[in-house]
């Protein structure tokens, strides 16, 4: 649940709403619970170093956010290239 998070990491569910309502992360609803979902605990973890340890803005994570996926993105299609051409060099 969303209270346990908030409380085990220090952090205000405002905070978690925010960043819910952000895109950030994405709260379930089960019997009238909210929860995260355990896929996005490390992301939730990242948002909450960036934020408390380095001082970035939520806007500031969100940018990061994004490149990082624009990354991943990228890293899959250079991926994917890469076991193309070596179909072609082993003919």
């Amino acid at each position: 649940m969303i209270e346990t998070l908030c409380s085990h990491y220090n952090i205000e569910i405002a905070f978690v709403d925010t960043l819910n309502t952000m895109g950030l992360i994405q709260i379930e609803i089960i019997e009238q619970k909210h929860f995260i979902h355990q896929d996005q605990i490390g992301n939730l973890e990242k948002i909450i170093r960036l934020h408390n340890e380095l001082n970035v803005n939520l806007e500031g994570i969100d940018v990061v956010f994004n490149l990082l996926e624009k990354e991943r993105k990228l890293q899959q299609e250079l991926n994917a290239i890469k076991n193309r051409l070596r179909l072609y060099e082993n003919e």
